[in-house]
């Protein structure tokens, strides 16, 4: 029988518990499961443990705004933009500030942040 994709991840994680990336891979491959609880589990892991892993920041809101966490997802926005820029990641940081202005209601030819 052929592994899924999701027992292959689960299996590598086993061996690297800490892997960014493999944690980043289980929360997108659970989110598209619909399993968004085990998804939240490991995009918050991400961001909290290893947040400079960029990428998580704007998944992360999207399901928190998917979720209703309104103010979640702001919030998250918000670190994530602190954080792409601290980095110089310019391309993350505009794809974070874009969801961030969207989520407050900010017209775009505003530049309030």
């Amino acid at each position: 029988m052929e592994l899924s994709r999701l027992d292959k991840l689960l299996e590598f994680i086993k061996n690297e518990p800490d892997d960014e990336f493999l944690k980043y891979a289980l929360a997108t491959e659970y989110l598209r499961l619909n399993q968004v609880d085990k998804s939240l589990f490991y995009y918050e892991d991400l961001v909290n443990n290893h947040p400079d892993y960029t990428g998580t920041y704007y998944h992360l809101g999207k399901l928190y705004e998917a979720l209703n966490r309104k103010e979640d997802a702001i919030a998250t926005y918000e670190n994530g933009m602190k954080i792409t820029k601290a980095k110089r990641d310019n391309h993350a940081f505009s794809e974070l500030q874009a969801v961030y202005k969207q989520a407050m209601g900010i017209e775009e030819d505003d530049d309030d942040y």
